[in-house]
């Protein structure tokens, strides 16, 4: 893998995201509307609280969701038009191709979160106990993990359909056990067993460190959750070089 090279790549993806207004509008709006549709659908429950209650955990699925549909899709279209063939066949490896997305992604996830995080925060008043970067940080590391997932599956698809159909199988399941709608400690032994093991869990566990933490301090393992989070997309994007295919038969 040359620096060069993985930067170069991941100007050509702007580039090309820069011309689908439609993609962009979906990376970056569908999360804000997601957040603003849960206060406004509890807005007028008495006691309140629902975003508080919902509002990390929202912000820690939509961006990984989101990417993982963006990336894994833009990367198939890459393949079956003959793209990623031509990239191979120049100096360019297979760890150049994914970082560079990544990087590429992770820059559009920086404006995603942003927005999102400003609109929970400041527009709808959701809590926050620790600090407000730790959020932008935990939402770029969910969003890596969802890039770095979609990048890998890409692999075994052969159409966009495909390519979606990996979404109920591999982020429903994760967001059911996640603890978004019941704490782990709450749901059956074996399903909390099961959680520990998807990055999702820790993906949330994270943000809600953040909001319960105390005096501009995250709460206790936070940071390790995230490191967990980070791992798992590194690890995953590593694997990725691996699946990366020429092209779609």
């Amino acid at each position: 893998m040359t620096p060069r090279i993985t930067l170069a790549v991941a100007r050509r993806v702007l580039h090309q995201l820069r011309r689908d207004p439609r993609t962009i509008a979906l990376m970056l709006l569908l999360p804000c509307v997601v957040i603003l549709l849960l206060w406004w659908v509890f807005s007028e429950l008495p006691g309140g609280g629902m975003l508080d209650r919902f509002g990390p955990a929202i912000i820690a699925f939509m961006p990984f969701t989101v990417m993982f549909i963006v990336t894994s899709i833009t990367m198939l279209r890459e393949r079956t038009a003959g793209t990623l063939e031509r990239m191979l066949a120049m100096p360019t490896g297979r760890g150049d191709i994914l970082v560079g997305y990544a990087l590429a992604l992770l820059a559009i996830c920086l404006v995603q979160a942003t927005l999102v995080i400003a609109l929970a925060v400041w527009v709808l008043g959701m809590e926050v106990g620790g600090p407000i970067w730790a959020l932008l940080v935990v939402a770029l590391a969910d969003s890596f993990l969802g890039t770095a997932l979609g990048l890998a599956v890409s692999a075994f698809a052969r159409t966009e359909f495909q390519a979606v159909q990996f979404m109920p199988a591999l982020v429903f399941p994760q967001l059911l056990l996640c603890g978004l709608f019941l704490p782990r400690d709450q749901m059956p032994r074996a399903a909390e067993v099961i959680s520990d093991f998807l990055p999702l869990t820790y993906a949330v566990e994270a943000m809600q460190g953040v909001q319960a933490g105390v005096d501009g301090a995250v709460a206790d393992g936070t940071w390790t959750h995230l490191l967990v989070v980070v791992v798992v997309a590194v690890v995953v994007l590593a694997l990725g070089t691996l699946t990366l295919r020429r092209r779609t038969d």
